[in-house]
């Protein structure tokens, strides 16, 4: 079947299947996975580690990978090659969407309209364009999606909102944000066996081309599948802001971004975004691709305190301890220290709201949000201007 005749028969057979099942509160749910690349594997790994809830099958177009999903999840998971084949199972519930961005938009509406509740990683959406259309198609259906912007469910995330929103750092306007990766050795990848993939069909609605192997293992930084830093990462953390904030929008946008060594892929290694929110505070962002000491992390400056807010916990700094301008912080007002995993609490959340058809911590909307606000920066970035929304 050729690729366009498989996705108008995906779609026209997903429409014709019946309402999905009433979850009890002992009902065992089962969830598929699309996209079993090492996010997809560990997302789904936390389905099976939650009770009353199973893996039962894995849709991967590489046949190595599918089968090394399933070997890790174990059974009673399956392995399928085509997701068509998940969405006319009427015994799976819910589908977790690991594959490259270009496939997250198509897929998820493919799914709720098969009537199947979904978690789609980040960014929710490749392009701009595609958000109303998203928006539109899960918000008219009963289905539960939740967005793979995991900090919405992690504990010291939601305390550290608690603390900002109580006013603790006074008027804040400007939030710092970076994200720090090595990806120095990353033109050396593994070799694939290519009559084991069905390519043609894993470029989707993309423009037809040949097999490229960089592409395939760091479709991330190729415009046609991903988005670059931006989508990649600044996603999380704009997610993270704008929840915080309260405001999911900026007003303005500019950006820049280079290649200074990473040249066997197309976006940019180093990026620097600034964002003009409406509610009086600046955000800047900051990315560089060649190490990673510090990782990535959030720094609210507010009029009394300042806050940084990284993976591993949080800290509160308060103003007018130390003398101006000296470059060592005061002692830590507040600190707190993770406990346990945002992905695995994001996931129970999913699992919950399955049951009571309640919204989940990480919504659609909430993940257009987030990715637009990348697309802005990637638009501002190439089109080398200021752009106003």
């Amino acid at each position: 079947m050729k690729r366009r005749e498989f996705l108008r028969a995906g779609a026209a057979s997903a429409a014709l299947l019946p309402t999905p099942r009433v979850l009890g509160a002992n009902d065992r749910i089962r969830v598929a996975l699309i996209g079993a690349g090492g996010r997809g594997r560990s997302v789904a790994r936390w389905v099976n580690e939650t009770p009353n809830a199973e893996v039962a099958a894995v849709a991967d177009l590489y046949t190595p990978r599918r089968e090394q999903a399933v070997e890790q999840l174990g059974k009673p998971c399956k392995p399928v090659k085509h997701y068509k084949q998940i969405l006319d199972d009427r015994t799976v519930d819910g589908v977790l969407i690991g594959t490259p961005d270009h496939w997250h938009v198509p897929l998820t509406l493919e799914a709720v309209a098969a009537g199947k509740d979904v978690y789609c990683e980040k960014p929710i959406t490749q392009n701009a364009a595609e958000g109303e259309k998203l928006l539109q198609g899960v918000e008219s259906s009963e289905q539960i999606v939740q967005t793979g912007t995991q900090q919405r469910s992690w504990d010291h995330f939601i305390q550290a909102k608690d603390v900002i929103q109580s006013g603790a750092l006074g008027q804040i306007t400007f939030v710092q944000c970076y994200w720090y990766q090595n990806y120095r050795a990353g033109k050396k990848i593994e070799k694939f066996d290519t009559a084991k993939l069905d390519w043609d069909l894993w470029l989707g609605d993309r423009e037809k081309q040949p097999f490229d192997p960089m592409k395939f293992r760091r479709w991330r930084f190729f415009w046609d599948f991903g988005g670059g830093i931006f989508t990649d990462l600044l996603t999380h953390w704009i997610d993270t802001i704008q929840w915080i904030m309260d405001s999911p929008a900026p007003q303005s946008v500019q950006a820049s971004g280079t290649t200074h060594f990473q040249d066997w892929v197309e976006t940019p290694d180093t990026v620097v975004g600034t964002m003009l929110y409406p509610k009086n505070f600046t955000v800047m962002h900051h990315s560089s691709m060649i190490g990673s000491l510090e990782g990535g992390g959030i720094v609210f400056r507010g009029e009394k305190a300042m806050l940084k807010l990284t993976r591993d916990g949080f800290a509160l700094y308060p103003e007018g301890i130390v003398k101006p301008e000296i470059t060592r912080l005061p002692k830590a007002q507040i600190q707190v220290r993770r406990s346990g995993d945002g992905t695995r609490t994001n996931v129970a959340n999913w699992l919950d709201c399955m049951r009571s058809r309640r919204q989940p911590n990480a919504p659609v909307r909430a993940g257009v949000e987030a990715a637009h606000t990348a697309h802005l920066c990637n638009r501002a970035m190439l089109e080398k201007r200021i752009v106003t929304v």
